[in-house]
């Protein structure tokens, strides 16, 4: 399996929109560290449309794990700041961030994988440590965008794994994103998916 790093992409529409969304940014073995990188959205998707409009845009890794959490619960706007050598923005607050050119796409009906060269990458933040509880939202934001697709009992016993990690280490920037997952999971499974209170009290 190759490793994917969850970042924050941006791309930027014909009319000059910006598009924020969370991504699982594939690097490929064996590839030199410039090519390495893979996108590859779902259809349909905003990015895609960019994409051909424009094949640019930036990943950036955000130091607000509420980006991440806030993207998948319909909260965008994020500040960001102009590209350095792409035509676009990134996410403002971030460790680091990577701007690509696509170079290459491989259609495909359901998920096309465009392949990219790396134009420009920054750091910006010093990065201490991990944080166990930012973990769990990326993994409860991946869930909540699998609604869908998963049965609920196995949503919930993730939430309720999950939810450990919150209420260990989390901060307030984690707690308030974890609130956010936790509203959209109960609008669609119902009260029950409210699982961070239950955990606490055990």
């Amino acid at each position: 399996m190759p490793l994917i790093l969850e970042t924050i992409v941006t791309t930027v529409s014909p009319g000059g929109a910006l598009h924020l969304v969370p991504f699982g940014l594939i690097r490929e073995d064996g590839v030199a560290e410039a090519e390495a990188y893979v996108l590859a959205p779902f259809r349909p998707s905003p990015t895609i449309e960019n994409l051909t409009a424009s094949p640019f845009f930036a990943a950036s890794s955000p130091r607000d794990i509420r980006v991440i959490a806030g993207a998948v619960t319909g909260r965008r706007d994020w500040p960001t700041e102009p590209c350095a050598a792409i035509p676009g923005r990134r996410l403002a607050d971030s460790f680091g961030h990577a701007e690509f050119e696509v170079v290459a796409v491989e259609d495909d009906p359901k998920r096309p994988r465009y392949r990219t060269h790396i134009r420009h990458l920054a750091a910006h933040a010093p990065f201490i440590g991990y944080n166990r509880a930012q973990a769990a939202v990326v993994e409860a934001a991946v869930l909540s965008t699998r609604l869908h697709m998963l049965d609920p009992e196995k949503i919930l016993s993730e939430m309720t794994y999950l939810a450990i990690a919150i209420g260990k280490t989390a901060g307030p920037r984690e707690r308030e994103a974890w609130d956010w997952i936790e509203d959209k999971v109960a609008a669609a499974l119902g009260p029950d998916a409210r699982i961070l209170g239950r955990v606490n009290r055990a």
